[in-house]
Order: C-alpha cells, then sequence, then structure tokens
C-alpha cells in the first residue's frame, strides 16, 4: 500500500483537538476539542467529469456544523451508523446523543451523572446498546433509545477503554493501570485477559487503545486477529479472540496516543510520535500494519501533537486531528488484481464466506466469472492467463500456483514449499519467491509460439520444467538448479524484498539495495548491481535494457542494465543509475510497444514520459491495466470495490498519449498531408494506422495504402486493394463504413442506393436514361447505356440489340439490368450482415426483398437464429425457427429439452423410413422409459435388434419377446433366458412360466412349474393347490412333446418312405428321453397328491373300503408325499376298515421312521398298543387287498376315479394324461380326475 497526505483543514480560533470519528457509512466526520468544541464536517466530491472518480476528483466541505451543548472539553465522540446517531461526552461527564434531523444535528438526548468524568462509549455491532465507562468504575449499559438496561460499580478500579466483542456477548474493559477485564453482557466478570506484549516491561503504563474488528466485511483469512490492544510504550498485541493464547505482538517503537481497524480488518494504523534521532522534538507518525504484524508504511505527519485518527468507511482515507488541524491522508491499497486478455481479475472478502471471492471480469463482453479461494495470497498476471497464489492448507505449510485462464478455468496448479510472497510472469515462466530462494516453473498453455520460443520451450522442457535457487547461489545457466526445497530453508543475511521479470530477463531484489540479473530460460546470475535503496516494486521494459525502481518511501527511479560507465577509479562497470526520480510514485507501467515509454501514478496524477521527459499529467486514481498503441487502460479499483458484484464498464478508462492526440488534431483540422509529415517525424505503428483510417474515411487509397505498409498491417492493404477496383464511389464508401465497424450506416448506404435507384433513373449506377414518349404512346429508352457497367460481350450483344431489336428489347434489358442491380445491392447488404452474423437482420432483409429470397438462405438464417435461441437455452423460441429450417436434428434436441414428446413423436412419425435421425430419437425416447415410442422409431429405420433391445432395457419383456418372434431373431433363446433371470431375481417364478409358455418355450416352462410344485410340496401347502401345479407341469412337457412330434413331421414331410419316417421317430424319441423321465416324474407327482386327495374324501365319505385301496397306491409315492403321512393315513384306513394287519404294518412301518422323534415314535407306540390289545392284527378280507399289498411288476392299471385295480378289458384312457377309468365310472365324469382334460 501507499499512502500521502493530501488535504489539510484548520479549526477556528486554534482551538486544539482531542478526538475525531468518521461515520463509516454516511461519511460525516464528528471532531472534538477543547472549549466544548464540537463540530460535523462532510467531504464531498462534486465533478461532472465521467473518469474524475474517486480520490482524483476534488472534494469539498458539504457540511460544516458545529453543535452547541458541551462546555467542557469534549473528550470521545463515537457513531452509531446503524440508527445514525452521534454520542458525545466532555470532560465534566455530559452525554449528548445526536440525530440527523433535516440535514442538521440537533440534540435528541442528555445526560450528566455528575460524579465521574467519562472515558469511553461503546456501541455494539447491530447499534442496539451502548457502554459507557466512568473513571471511577461506573458502567452503564443502554438501549438506543435511551433506556437503562443495567449499570455496575467496580469498586476501586478505575476505568479508561471499553469494547464489544462482533457477537455483543463479551465486553472488554481497559483499566487505567493497564490491565483489561473481560466481563460478559450481563456485567459478570469472567477473567483477566493475558497480557504477553507486556512481559517484561517495568514501569507505568496505560491503554492507548482497544479496538475489536467485528468481521462485518469478511475477514482476510480464516481465523483471521481481529482484537488489536495498544498501550502508550508503543507495545501492541492482536488477537483472535479474548482468550487467545498466541497473539500477534508488535513493537512499534513510538508513543501510541490511538489505534483503528480499517473497514475490512486488513490494516491496523496506530497513531503517535516518536522521538528524531538528528532533533530534540517528536515526530508525529501513523504505522500500519496487517493483522500478522508485517509492517506496510509509516506516514509522518506535521504538527506538535497529534491526539486521534479515524478511517474513513471505504478504507481509501485516514482522518488525523493534529493540534487545531485535521489532516487527510489518502491510501492507495495493494489490491490483489490483475489484467490480461481484456479481463480485470481481482479478489474481496464476503462476510459470509470465510474464501476470497475471486471475479474475473471480462470487459469487452462485460461478462464475470466468480471463483471463491481459500487463503489467497496473491494474483500476478501476463498475456492471457493468470496466477493464482494461495496456501494449501492452514495446518501445512504448502503452497499452490494456480494457472488459471481469462475467464477462471484453472488449467495446471504446482504445489510448493516456499512461501511465494513475490510471483512474476512471463508468456513461458512464473518465478515466485520468498525471502530467501526463489522457484521457476516452465508451465505449458495451448498457445502459438515463434520458432525460437518453441526451441526455447523444448530445451527448458528437456532440462527440466521447475527449478529452485537460492538468492545466494551464483547460477552458470546450466542443469544445476534442482528441485531440492531444502535450499529454501537455508537462511539469509540479505533477504529478498522484490522480483520482476521478461521473456529473457529475470531481476532479483535485496533489502540491501542489491539487483541481480539472471537470464531466462535457463537460470544464470549474469551481473549485480548496486541500488542506494530498497526495491519496492521493480519492473523491465520491454527489451529489458531499463529497470524501474519503486522503493519503500515510494520514491521512482531508473536503471540501465547495459549502460557503460567509468566509475572514479577509472574501472568500466556495467549499469547506470538515471538521473530522473520522482517522489509519491504508487504505480507504474512500461509500454509494451516501445522501450522508451512509460506512465506513472503520482498521488491522483497520472504522468507519461518518452525519453525520461514527461507529457501534461492526467488527473486520475485508476490502477494501470495496459499501456499499448499509445493508449493506456486504467481500472477504477476503488469504485468497483465498493460494489464488486457489479463492476461497471464506466469504471475501465482510455487515455491517449500526447503524439496520438496531436496527430488526431492534426488529422481533423490541419489535413491529411501535414499529418503524415508529422507522423513521418515521429513514428509509431498506431499513428501510421491512424492516418489510413483517415485516409481511408475521405477514399484517398493512396495515403491509406502507404500508412498501412508502414505499419504492416496486410489486411488493411488487401483491402485497399479491394477498394480500388470498385468503380462506384457510394460501393467504396459503404465499404469503408463496414471497415470502421458502422455495419448500420453501410447498410443504410447500401438500401439507400437501393431506393435512389427506384426514385430517380439518373442516379443508377449502370444506366442513364431519359424517359420519352413515342407518337404511338408507348414509353421508349431514350439514352445512352454505360458500357462501362457491361463485360466486353455484353457491350456488343447490348449495340446489336439496340440496331436489330429495337427500342421495346432494349427497354426489357434495361429493367432486368436495373433488376439485377437492385439485387446485387441488397445482396451487398445481406453479406455485411452475414459476415457480421446478424442472422436476425438478414432474415429481416430477406422478407424485406423486392425478388424471390433464396430459399437455401432463408433456412440457414431460420436455423442460425435457432442456434442463438438454443444457445441461450430458450428451446421454445428456438423451435419456431428451426420448424422454418426444417433442421429436424436440432428441433428434436429442443423437443427433448422441453419434454414435448408428443412433438417429438410427431417429428418421427413425419420423418421417411430408414432416417439418419431416427435412431437418435429413438435414444431419447428411451432416455426418458418410453418404450412405445422408441421401438417404433427403431422399427422406422430397420433396426429391430434395437428395439428389442430398448424393450430389455425397459423391462417390457413381453414386447420385446414378441419383436423377436415377429422378426424370427436368432436371439429369442438368449433374451428369453435374461428375461426369465429378471424375472427370478424378483421372485416373479409364474411370470417367467407364462413368458416361456407364450413363446412356446414348453419344457423351461415346465421344469420351472415342476420346482414351483416341488417347493409348494415342501412347504406342505394344500395338496390340491400342489396337485394342480404338478398337472401343469405335466400337461406343459405334453405340449412340449407334441411340439417336437410336428417339428420331426416337418422334417420329413414329402419324403413317402416308410424307412425314413421310422428313423425320425427313433431320433424323436432319444431327443425326447429326459423329457421322458421329466414328464414320468410331473404324472407321478400329480398322482400322488390325486391319490392323497382321493383317499381322505373317500374316508370322509364313509367308503372306508375304497379309501383303504386308494391309500395303499400311496406307498409308491414316499419320494413325493413324506412316510409320515402317507403311513398315518394308511393306518387310519385300515383301521376304519377293519383290516388290521395292514394297519398294524402301517404302525410298523411308523415306529420305524428315522424322520420322527423318540418322542413322536413313543406316542404311535401307545397308540398301536392300545388298538392291537384290542383287535387281532390280521386282515378280514384278503380278496382285492392282496393284489395291491403285493404290488410290484405288472401289476393292474389303477382307476383314478375309484382307486381300484382295473381288472377288466374295457376301459377308459385319457388322451392327454394317459390314465384310465372303469368304463362304468367314465359316464360319471365330464372332465379326467387327475389332468381335468375335457372326457369327449
Amino acid at each position: 500500500m501507499f499512502i500521502y497526505l493530501s488535504k489539510k483543514i484548520a479549526i477556528p480560533n486554534n482551538v486544539k483537538l482531542k478526538c475525531i470519528s468518521w461515520n463509516k457509512d454516511q461519511g460525516f466526520i464528528a471532531c472534538g476539542g477543547e472549549d466544548g468544541l464540537l463540530k460535523v464536517l462532510k467531504l464531498e466530491t462534486q465533478t461532472d467529469d465521467a473518469k474524475l472518480r474517486g480520490l482524483a476528483a476534488p472534494s469539498n466541505l458539504s457540511m460544516n456544523q458545529t453543535l452547541e451543548g458541551h462546555s467542557g472539553s469534549v473528550q470521545v465522540v463515537t457513531w452509531n451508523e446503524q440508527y445514525q446517531k452521534l454520542t458525545t461526552s466532555d470532560q465534566n461527564g455530559l452525554i449528548i446523543v445526536w440525530m440527523l434531523y433535516k440535514g442538521s444535528w440537533y440534540e435528541e438526548m442528555i445526560n450528566n451523572r455528575n460524579k465521574s468524568v467519562v472515558r469511553s462509549m461503546s456501541w455494539n455491532a447491530d447499534g442496539q446498546k451502548i457502554c459507557i465507562v466512568y473513571e471511577d468504575g461506573a458502567v452503564i449499559v443502554g438501549s438506543v433509545d435511551g433506556n437503562r438496561i443495567w449499570g455496575k460499580d467496580l469498586k476501586a478500579i478505575q476505568l479508561c477503554h471499553v469494547a464489544w466483542s462482533s457477537d455483543s456477548k463479551t465486553l472488554l474493559f481497559g483499566m487505567a493501570n493497564g490491565e483489561i477485564h473481560i466481563y460478559d453482557n450481563q456485567g459478570n466478570f469472567i477473567m483477566k485477559m493475558k497480557l504477553n506484549c507486556l512481559v517484561n516491561v517495568t514501569g507505568a503504563i496505560s491503554i492507548a487503545g482497544i479496538h475489536w474488528y467485528h468481521g462485518t466485511e469478511g475477514y482476510v483469512e480464516p481465523d483471521c486477529p481481529c482484537l488489536a490492544i495498544c498501550f502508550d510504550n508503543g507495545r501492541c498485541q492482536i488477537m483472535r479472540q479474548e482468550s487467545d493464547q498466541n497473539p500477534v505482538l508488535i513493537d512499534t517503537g513510538m508513543n501510541v496516543v490511538s489505534i483503528q481497524w480499517n473497514h475490512i480488518g486488513s490494516v491496523l494504523a496506530v497513531a503517535g510520535s516518536q522521538k528524531a534521532i538528528s532533533q530534540d522534538k517528536d515526530i508525529n507518525m501513523v504505522q500500519f500494519y496487517t493483522p500478522f504484524g508485517e509492517h506496510l508504511r509509516t506516514l509522518k505527519v506535521p504538527g506538535k501533537q497529534m491526539s486521534a485518527l479515524s478511517w474513513e468507511g471505504g478504507g481509501l482515507k485516514i482522518g488525523l486531528a493534529v493540534d487545531s488541524f485535521i489532516y487527510f491522508a489518502n491510501i492507495r491499497p495493494d489490491y490483489k488484481w490483475g489484467y490480461c486478455s481484456n479481463t480485470v481479475v481481482y479478489a474481496y472478502t464476503r462476510p459470509d464466506r470465510p474464501e476470497y471471492c475471486v471475479v474475473f471480469w471480462d470487459t469487452k463482453n462485460n461478462e464475470k466469472y466468480v471463483k471463491y479461494v481459500k487463503s489467497l495470497i496473491s494474483i500476478t498476471t501476463c498475456g492471457d492467463f493468470c496466477i493464482l497464489a494461495t496456501k494449501a492448507d492452514e495446518n501445512h505449510p504448502q503452497f499452490v500456483l494456480v494457472l488459471c485462464n481469462s475467464i477462471g478455468t484453472p488449467l495446471d496448479p504446482k504445489y510448493i514449499d516456499i512461501v511465494p510472497l513475490f510471483v512474476a510472469m512471463t508468456k513461458t515462466h512464473v518465478i515466485a519467491a520468498s525471502r530467501e530462494a526463489f522457484y521457476t516453473w516452465q508451465y505449458r498453455v495451448a498457445k502459438k509460439l515463434t520458432a525460437l520460443e518453441i526451441n526455447q520451450v523444448a530445451r527448458s522442457r528437456k532440462e527440466g520444467r521447475e527449478r529452485i535457487y537460492h538468492v545466494d547461489d551464483a547460477p552458470s545457466g546450466a542443469i544445476d538448479g534442482a528441485l531440492d526445497y531444502s535450499k529454501a530453508s537455508q537462511g539469509t543475511e540479505d533477504p529478498i524484498c522484490a522480483i520482476t521479470a521478461s521473456d529473457k530477463t529475470l531481476i532479483v531484489g535485496r533489502e540491501s539495495g542489491t539487483i541481480q540479473r539472471y537470464s531466462l530460460p535457463n537460470v544464470g546470475l549474469i551481473q549485480k548491481y548496486s541500488l542506494p535503496c530498497r526495491a519496492y516494486q521493480l519492473s523491465l521494459n520491454c527489451n529489458s535494457s531499463r529497470l524501474a525502481i519503486i522503493d519503500i518511501s515510494g520514491v521512482l527511479t531508473f536503471f540501465d542494465l547495459d549502460a557503460r560507465v567509468t566509475d572514479s577509479t577509472g574501472q568500466q562497470t556495467i549499469g547506470e543509475l538515471l538521473k530522473l526520480e520522482r517522489k509519491d510514485v504508487w504505480d507504474m507501467k512500461w509500454a509494451k510497444d516501445n522501450p522508451d515509454l512509460f506512465a506513472m501514478m503520482e498521488k491522483t496524477r497520472m504522468y507519461v514520459f518518452r525519453n525520461l521527459d514527461p507529457e501534461e499529467p492526467i488527473q486520475t486514481s485508476g490502477y494501470i491495466c495496459n499501456f499499448e498503441d499509445l493508449e493506456i487502460k486504467s481500472v477504477l479499483l476503488d469504485e468497483i470495490l465498493k460494489n464488486p458484484e457489479h463492476p461497471n464498464k464506466d469504471y475501465i478508462i482510455n487515455f491517449e498519449i500526447r503524439s496520438l492526440r496531436d496527430s488526431r488534431a492534426l488529422i481533423e483540422k490541419v489535413g491529411i498531408d501535414d499529418a503524415s509529415q508529422f507522423i513521418e517525424d515521429n513514428p509509431h505503428p498506431r499513428l501510421w494506422r491512424l492516418l489510413a483510417e483517415a485516409a481511408l474515411q475521405k477514399l484517398d487509397l493512396q495515403t491509406a495504402e502507404q500508412a498501412f505498409v508502414r505499419c504492416k498491417d496486410y489486411q488493411g492493404i488487401k483491402f485497399v486493394k479491394r477498394l480500388g477496383n470498385l468503380q462506384s464511389e457510394s460501393m467504396k464508401q459503404c465499404e469503408v463504413a463496414a471497415y470502421f465497424g458502422q455495419f448500420e450506416e453501410a447498410e443504410r448506404m447500401y438500401l439507400d442506393m437501393d431506393r435512389r435507384n427506384e426514385c430517380d433513373p439518373r442516379s443508377r449506377p449502370s444506366c442513364s436514361h431519359r424517359i420519352g414518349v413515342h407518337r404511338s404512346g408507348s414509353f421508349l429508352c431514350g439514352g445512352s447505356i454505360h458500357m462501362s457497367c457491361l463485360s466486353k460481350e455484353g457491350r456488343t450483344r447490348s449495340q446489336e440489340a439496340w440496331c436489330q431489336e429495337g427500342p421495346s428489347s432494349i427497354m426489357e434489358s434495361c429493367h432486368q439490368r436495373l433488376d439485377d442491380w437492385r439485387s446485387e445491392l441488397l445482396d451487398l447488404a445481406i453479406g455485411l450482415r452475414l459476415k457480421l452474423g446478424d442472422w436476425f437482420r438478414v432474415l429481416q432483409l430477406l422478407k424485406t426483398g423486392s425478388g424471390d429470397a433464396d430459399d437455401s438462405l432463408l433456412e440457414q438464417a431460420h436455423n442460425a437464429i435457432g442456434d442463438y435461441f438454443a444457445d441461450r437455452q430458450k428451446w421454445v423460441n428456438a423451435v419456431q425457427y428451426y420448424v422454418q429450417g426444417r433442421n429436424q436434428e436440432r428441433l428434436a434436441e429442443c423437443y427433448y429439452m422441453l419434454e414435448d414428446y408428443e412433438g417429438l413423436e410427431n417429428l418421427a412419425n413425419s420423418l421417411p423410413e430408414n432416417n439418419k435421425l431416427l435412431p437418435e430419437i429413438a435414444q431419447m425416447f428411451v432416455r426418458v422409459g418410453m418404450c412405445e415410442q422408441a421401438v417404433a422409431a427403431f422399427l422406422k429405420c430397420n433396426q429391430p435388434k434395437a428395439a428389442v433391445d430398448t424393450c430389455v432395457h425397459l423391462n417390457q419383456w413381453n414386447k420385446a419377446v414378441e419383436l423377436a418372434k415377429n422378426h424370427s431373431m436368432k436371439e429369442i433363446g438368449s433374451l428369453l433366458a435374461r428375461y426369465a433371470s429378471h424375472l427370478l431375481e424378483k421372485n416373479k417364478t409364474l411370470d417367467a412360466i407364462e413368458l416361456y409358455r407364450k413363446a412356446n418355450y414348453f419344457f423351461d416352462a415346465a421344469k420351472l412349474m415342476f420346482k414351483i410344485a416341488d417347493e409348494e410340496a415342501k412347504k406342505r401347502t394344500k395338496p390340491l393347490r400342489v396337485k394342480k401345479l404338478y398337472v401343469l407341469s405335466a400337461l406343459l412337457i405334453e405340449q412340449y412333446h407334441e411340439q417336437m412330434k410336428n417339428a420331426q413331421r416337418g422334417k420329413v414331410k414329402g419324403k413317402s418312405s416308410e424307412a425314413t419316417s421310422a428313423l425320425a421317430g427313433l431320433l424323436e424319441e432319444e431327443v425326447l428321453s429326459s423329457a421322458n423321465r421329466f414328464t414320468d416324474n410331473a404324472w407321478r407327482g400329480a398322482e400322488a397328491y390325486h391319490f392323497f386327495i382321493l383317499a381322505q374324501r373317500q374316508l370322509y365319505e364313509g367308503y372306508v373300503d375304497t379309501a383303504l385301496k386308494t391309500a395303499l397306491h400311496l406307498r409308491d409315492y414316499e419320494d413325493i408325499i413324506p412316510a409320515v403321512e402317507i403311513y398315518s393315513l394308511l393306518a387310519l384306513c385300515g383301521c376304519a376298515s377293519r383290516a388290521f394287519g395292514t394297519c398294524s404294518k402301517a404302525f410298523i412301518k411308523l415306529e420305524s421312521l428315522e424322520t420322527l422323534s423318540t418322542e413322536q415314535k413313543q406316542q404311535y407306540e401307545d397308540l398301536a398298543l392300545e388298538i392291537f390289545t384290542k383287535h387281532t392284527p390280521k386282515d378280514n378280507r384278503k380278496s382285492e387287498l392282496d393284489s395291491l399289498l403285493e404290488g410290484g411288476e405288472g401289476k393292474l392299471p389303477t382307476c383314478v376315479a375309484t382307486g381300484s385295480p382295473i381288472m377288466e378289458y374295457q376301459f377308459w384312457m385319457c388322451n392327454v394324461c394317459k390314465h384310465c377309468v372303469l368304463a362304468q365310472e367314465i359316464s360319471n365324469y365330464n372332465f379326467c380326475p387327475l389332468c381335468h382334460s375335457s372326457v369327449g
């Protein structure tokens, strides 16, 4: 930062000031002094010049009001910004609250305790409470409306200072003996503050000031120190909170009277006095520090005694109360900012975020891009790129250099282990320096380089892109700068204080005044120079021949790096300090295209120097962005950062230097010839370009061409050549207007030429006509055609036409020629807009044209406008133009973005078959889950496989199978397997069965059904349900058999050979052998549960003998029905039919079952004992039972209706399940008792 005194206001009658306070929001300045003096002042800038803003604008007192009410010396003044109130107190203890009414201040409230004097007053952060401390220890906390909230007397304590915490929960009380006590907001003592800055300090001390920054504008870093406490002996400590055990300690070395933070808590001002070494009197001065204790600047102030200071609300000015004067000093902050590729990059803090908000503001398009960066250290720019230097982690001593482009996109970050206190950047290198070492990084970006630069870059890449050097080393330029960070930890007696670099030179400045010059890209120490000052800012000119130095006091000097001079001893040395010296300089910039041109900022004046000779100054307070083409671009950062979220293009100011202004004036007032001679004497490409442009406007093509040649503008030369080929002056003027960007004017001129042709035949460029009346009353063209407007062939043809065809033919020819000319003019106007990409105007011209518009150009215009709206996501507008432009591809995209799927479907339906857009539209439907529409689109473009895949993807398996069948796809088997596995994963087995059944995959369906039947049987569900499942499984198997037979018959169809047919049957049986075994299992399961159910039904109906016969069949199905259930049923039926022998065998089987527990077996034994003690275990009837009990091979078939064996030759057999029923029984049934198929 830089600071300088700018203004002084005297207090009438030489009344000495005691206090001063600057209202941060409204800008009022209150000052109090002896004899009851209390004044309210206000400085305001009044100027109509847009370039004179901020500190450069003249300021005058808009208010100078003396407030009457105090009789004693006014000692304390404090503002309540939120409620626009001023609170003052004097040495008699009188407190007055003042309010603003109709532009003047009036007394609102008054309080006089009449016991003690007020030493300090402080409003809390929201302005709701005020704390007043008296010298005798009394404390009063009141509200903004004057009510007392609480009061307290601190016995035997003298108070002198008070401060609120930012959350208003804590109060700090400063004692007269130098102690600071911490209380809560209700007046309860918490603790005594530890004052580390007073260690080893003896003697009486007093508190000079306590200021607690409340964070209203954010913090420069997370957990940043914000509580400043300073004592009269110059010792100061800055704390993060009231209990901070590790505060920042400062020894200012002066007698301190007042301290205060600036508006964002980034700079602490400490005011006081210091004994001069060579003089007996004290010197008033203000020291400025960062929150971390780093000293920034010192401001010396005239006068005998300074009593107080106060910051202006924006942090750009500071007010100092000295004797009977108010001194104002201007602050030029060290903003974190840069300029690259028409983009201003700046950073600021926000109260709602801990990071820095970095804004990339494109001044050309007025667009901004925002990034949030933690612990930002600096911003450095060059060309199209910038470097953001940040701290990697709060707890880790590592730092990051982030390479960004002009919209803030990070391109390449580099982690380094040195603190990047100083950063410089060139087109190929980034140099970061700490106090002891510097680091070089050759960064890579996608940009065009010259052949030399490419070689340099390639060589440096081979040698290594990153290197680090200690400042005390002397590198030779060879590969000796390895990336060894241990060098950075080695100390030095002469630390680095500034660096700068160009494409071929690196300059490092040291605190002793030594300047070290290194070569780039291979870093080698070339020369050391000695300066009589400590550099604060260094800058090289465009050819690296001169170095500009701004020292810590703001003095600008220049050093010629290549000059050879002879010193007093007669030895020749390299380097010479030039005689030019300027004071109070805070910014400077060399011209990019002239090594002798530079601009500098001296207070609020900008000076331009050519060969060290200054031009007249320009009043401004802007920071210099760029100096090129004799123009200086400056940015009013002070104004931008007042409202950083909405930068204004008015804050970018361009200044022309004198030679450019003089040349422009000569051209406008004297003429091109004299101006040409002046530019010849003061040559510069920008001046030649200015002359060329002026010559073009006057259509002086010869001078324009010569000027374009001098400024090496090849495009300009080509343009002049093209102008020379045009015959019409009006056409030339149109082209020149377009060249200067006056496109509206150029178009107007084109169209005016067209309208003049319609209204005035004499103005037609191609023909001049005299229209007369023939004796017959018809019009004829009497005149001459401009032969220069026609080709040689055209001229011959027109002459022949005049002689042979007569006047009427010539009239038609002239009208045709006129129409062609008008069409050509319109085409030129359209072509102009086409070059500009102004499609809206192109469309308007096409629609208003006299002839038929070109359909292809109309479509192109409609599509371009559609693209314009689509790029801005205005899809509804885009649709309208794409429809007219028949751009089906972009129309589909718009419908998709609008979620207008009906429109998208209609578009797909309107497209011809196999259109290349159909697959894309189908994919759009797939992405939103619209299966039917997607399938239709895929089928329309003959992609059935994609349609099937879509159905699978969207779980529309039925549709997928149907499509696969309809299109005879080989993949149907794998598709069915995938679908079935999908259904099985979701436990939808019956759905999988139905899928296979519909697809005629009966065997797979049967296996799944059989599996379900087995699972249901194991679950012991209802027997009838299990029987049905087994029957269904078996029926599916039968369908599979029938399918295979039909397939085999189809293969041998047309072959009459019986042998062939028999062979096919054998093959079929071989193929179906495994299926047959599976079929038998299915029917066995159905039989088992059929007989199980039948036996119980017969038993309950009282047919006990029949039930016993049926139950005996169950012995063959122990693998299907649990044995305990079979033999339990058999024992029950045997007992019921009094076949106790069969019953006994059933009990024996039950008692031997291993699946039963001992307890269950005992129960069966007890039951058997109870039965067979009463009945002999013998069967009474053995006629039919014997055959059933014997079983074995060749047993008789069983009637599935009664369970009895069939001993007759006549019986009925089911065509489906092949089971039999007695002939006399089948008449009672319409359906097969087992498989339920129709009897008929």
